[in-house]
């Protein structure tokens, strides 16, 4: 199991009200709510390996020398020679560096990659694995990882994690008509303003859909383009044409890596904290209470 970690933390932010805090007034909220996440989904899924991916780099400067739009409505300030700072809730960001420390405690695998955002190091762990993967995650640009065949699923919170949407081949059609890999020549199309993704103009997800029926993938639509004989309207045709640029570059920019350098780790779920010493004292100065000993409980299990 992957977790989108940032994904999962922002959504118990939202989640649960701010005046859960610690004994100082500070509030917890997304601390006891992504332990409370995690609880949950370990009790439901049982997976044998929990990985909490994390955004080195949200907003990569590659995936920005591509299309400098890139989460730039997203960015709060702009740091020299380092990733820029996100805008981030107030009372979020100091909450951050305690699930850090939380985690590392409990012995649940973090991991992150310079350069990289925890979409790449998912994808990286994805294709690395043998056996089932179920990524959770609130990001429908992971959609593009379901694979059937090699048991690739994405668990998509609907509400908190007690109900996920099980995305697999047979949802993305239904939802889509498109399969995984497909999923990137859709979105690309499409456009995502939550990304600045800008899309093709005039191509929205139904006729970007259409298209992708028609004539199969991202290179058959362009293939259309040049052919004055396909059955591409005029309108699209030249949309599509002006939008060259665009669609050359978008695939790398939507498409998550899936050769990250990692280092090495132990995927497994703890039975017992890693470090009981430093959990205990984290417990006590953030007043984690009920939430980590159901964790604890349900990993004793």
């Amino acid at each position: 199991m992957l977790l989108d970690t940032a994904s999962l933390y922002y959504r118990a932010y939202f989640g649960v009200p701010d005046s859960v805090r610690a004994p100082d007034g500070t509030p917890v909220n997304a601390v006891r709510g992504l332990l409370d996440f995690v609880a949950r989904l370990v009790q439901d899924h049982r997976p044998d390996d929990l990985v909490a991916c994390w955004d080195n780099d949200w907003r990569p400067q590659w995936r920005v020398d591509l299309i400098p739009s890139y989460k730039a409505h997203r960015v709060a300030e702009e740091i020299e020679g380092a990733p820029d700072a996100e805008e981030t809730p107030d009372t979020l960001s100091p909450q951050v560096p305690v699930i850090e420390e939380v985690l590392a405690a409990i012995g649940i695998a973090r991991i992150g990659a310079d350069g990289y955002e925890a979409d790449d190091v998912i994808g990286t762990l994805t294709g690395r694995a043998s056996g089932p993967v179920d990524v959770v995650t609130g990001d429908r640009d992971l959609f593009q990882l379901v694979d059937d065949a090699r048991e690739r699923r994405i668990l998509y919170p609907l509400k908190g994690v007690g109900t996920l949407q099980v995305t697999d081949e047979a949802w993305l059609r239904e939802r889509y008509g498109v399969d995984g890999p497909g999923y990137v020549d859709l979105a690309l199309l499409r456009g995502d303003p939550s990304d600045g993704l800008p899309g093709v103009p005039g191509i929205g997800e139904k006729t970007a859909a259409k298209l992708l029926d028609a004539y199969g993938d991202l290179a058959g639509i362009m293939a259309a383009v040049d052919d004055p004989a396909s059955r591409i309207t005029p309108a699209q045709r030249k949309r599509l044409d002006e939008a060259r640029p665009y669609i050359a570059v978008a695939p790398k920019v939507v498409r998550v890596a899936s050769d990250v350098p990692l280092p090495s780790f132990d995927p497994a779920l703890p039975a017992a904290p890693r470090d009981p010493a430093a959990l205990d004292a984290l417990a006590e100065r953030w007043g984690l209470g009920g939430s980590l000993q159901r964790l604890l409980s349900v990993l004793q299990k």
